[in-house]
């Protein structure tokens, strides 16, 4: 009787371990479950904001380098009729200065 006495308190004791570690596992399952569930808005969010395709900013690139080009390439005008009219002026001087002589 002893021996079963011993018996059944052991098992007693590891069914109350089991019982421990069942009420852990499912504990974590509650938080879990908890965790997954979202809490419905009771506000309205704004759509979000379209991003921009690929193409778009290829696109928007290709026309800040146009309009780069065209810049150069309209400074490159200005300085060449520079230039050319500061190179007319030297002629121009240099003209009236031999006419000048002559007289």
């Amino acid at each position: 009787m002893s021996d079963d006495l011993t018996k059944a308190s052991q098992e007693a004791v590891e069914a109350a371990r089991q019982g421990d570690r069942y009420a852990e596992i499912l504990a974590v399952v509650a938080a879990v479950q908890a965790a997954q569930q979202q809490p419905q808005c009771q506000h309205q969010h704004p759509e979000p904001k379209p991003r921009w395709s690929t193409g778009q900013i290829l696109a928007l690139t290709a026309a800040g380098c146009a309009a780069c080009a065209f810049a150069v390439g309209m400074f490159l005008a200005i300085a060449v009729t520079a230039v050319a009219v500061a190179g007319s002026a030297l002629v121009f001087l240099f003209v009236i200065r031999e006419i000048r002589k002559g007289s």
